[in-house]
């Protein structure tokens, strides 16, 4: 006789099927019962889900006098996960022939099952003996539904706290962010730490199409952080299609995935990447990458994720708001300014003018005539240079945006407060000319990086000296563009960056 109670039993059936069964073991076994309530009772104090599962399927395999217990559990998706066994190897699991079948759930939700097998002398498992499995296949139900319950609220909690933490470092004022960092590598770094996963990058509209990796936080080489800046995901690829349309785009192996044009999918397995939307607008793309062979994201991970990719992208938008308002705040500074100078200074200076020249010409003495003039000339030419600082404040930021020369100056001068001191820059060879936008990213980012480590050398280093040559000579013999940030005093080895010179558009 083989004895198995399926899956598809309704759900309303089982604590009724429960109650029969405790009252059939009081006319049945009855000597067994206290086995089972010992059982019970340690299993729901035990807040250890993997021993309370183990004494389920000791006490199973003792009550039924089976000498094989095998506890299936499910993931949070349904498929088949770990396996707790008692009297028979994890490898060989349910597959010993067995010969009593139990599903474990509650409130019609299947959390794996019992299965029992190897009965002395051929001896069959009896009602009785069924009676007692579905008592224990309960008590496993509500173990579970409990510890995945509390692991999805640790779960959600961990996601809402991550979410809040980079609106708040977003939102930070630079003078409390490392110069190292940027708005975009917040998001990166803290959605792979969020994620378990090796990889977190933001991706942004490329001018030529596609998007392309513009922040990365990564626990592999360099030379995947360097493929990842250099390559992009053409226009033509199905995934970015569906960003587009603000559609989050799941892979189980994104290495072997069809969908997957790019060379970097070749380092990874399981993968979200999620638009970045905003008032219906896709902003840019998160990707969250595993290494090939990690366990696959749950629906409750994707679920999380995609809700900080969109927290994630209001923080965006909110930061480039409150940057909007710090630049408005300046403008307006700089007008009072200029009215302030037109208004007082300039009529001043006119009115002592007048007041010379007056002056002047009541004059007796020609020495005296001649010093009232030239005083008077004087006014006249410092009029007209307050009046050309009054139109330099009254012009808005410029279009274009600001050279790599301009941005290496201003990564420098952020710097200055952590060092102690404003860091030496040189530049050799035409930067701006010849360094294209994309190694100029990579540069500045790299120059970032080596501030960092500079400041946190436990020697303080008198005075940092940064180079920029776009005329050097690589190893390879061809021409690029080299970055040395090094300490004269000697108190820090030099850092170096280099790139081969990739020419730019109109150049």
């Amino acid at each position: 006789m083989r004895c198995a109670l399926k899956p598809s039993d309704p759900a309303g059936e089982l604590p009724e099927r429960t109650a029969q069964s405790l009252r059939a073991l009081a006319g049945g076994p009855i000597s067994r019962l206290p086995q089972l309530l010992e059982a019970m009772v340690a299993v729901g104090s035990d807040h250890d889900l993997r021993r309370a599962l183990d004494r389920i399927a000791e006490t199973a395999a003792s009550l039924t006098g089976a000498r094989h217990a095998v506890v299936g559990i499910h993931d949070e998706d349904g498929r088949p996960g770990d396996l707790i066994t008692h009297g028979v190897s994890p490898e060989a699991g349910p597959a010993t022939g067995a010969a009593l079948e139990v599903p474990i759930q509650v409130q019609g939700e299947l959390f794996g099952t019992l299965y029992l097998a190897g009965k002395g002398d051929g001896e069959e498992f009896g009602e009785g003996e069924l009676h007692l499995v579905r008592v224990l296949a309960t008590e496993a139900g509500i173990a579970l539904s409990n510890a995945r319950m509390h692991s999805a609220a640790r779960q959600r909690r961990r996601w809402i706290d991550g979410a809040a933490s980079v609106t708040t470092a977003l939102l930070a004022g630079p003078e409390t962010r490392s110069t190292a960092t940027n708005a975009l590598t917040v998001v990166a770094e803290q959605g792979r730490e969020l994620a378990e996963a090796v990889t977190g990058a933001v991706l942004l509209p490329h001018d030529e199409g596609g998007m392309e990796v513009v922040a990365i936080s990564t626990v592999l080489s360099e030379a995947v952080r360097t493929e990842a800046f250099r390559g992009r995901i053409p226009p033509e690829s199905p995934v970015l299609h569906q960003l587009h349309a603000g559609l989050a785009v799941f892979s189980d192996d994104f290495a072997a995935d069809p969908r997957s044009v790019s060379l970097l999918s070749r380092h990874y397995g399981p993968t979200m990447l999620l638009p970045l939307r905003s008032n219906g607008r896709v902003l840019g793309a998160l990707a969250l990458c595993r290494r090939s062979g990690d366990r696959r994201f749950s629906h409750p991970e994707r679920t999380l994720a995609t809700q900080f990719a969109a927290q994630a992208a209001v923080a965006l938008v909110l930061v480039d708001r409150h940057r909007d308002r710090e630049r408005l705040a300046v403008f307006e500074d700089r007008d009072r300014i200029a009215r302030d100078l037109h208004d007082l200074v300039i009529q001043r200076l006119f009115a002592t003018g007048m007041l010379l020249e007056t002056a002047r010409r009541k004059a007796v003495l020609p020495e005296v005539r001649e010093g009232l003039g030239r005083a008077i000339d004087e006014l006249d030419a410092t009029i007209q240079e307050i009046r050309t600082a009054i139109i330099a404040l009254q012009q808005g930021p410029p279009k274009a945006p600001p050279g790599l020369r301009t941005r290496v100056l201003r990564a420098a001068g952020a710097a200055t407060a952590a060092l102690g001191g404003r860091p030496s820059v040189q530049f050799v060879g035409p930067v701006d000319a010849r360094v294209d936008d994309r190694s100029g990213r990579e540069l500045v980012a790299a120059l970032g990086q080596a501030l960092a480590v500079v400041e946190a050398s436990p020697s303080q280093p008198a005075r940092v000296s940064v180079v920029v040559d776009a005329t050097a000579a690589l190893p390879d013999g061809r021409v690029g563009v080299r970055l040395t940030v090094s300490c004269p005093d000697g108190s820090h080895p030099p850092l170096t960056w280099e790139r081969p010179l990739q020419g730019r558009s109109g150049s």
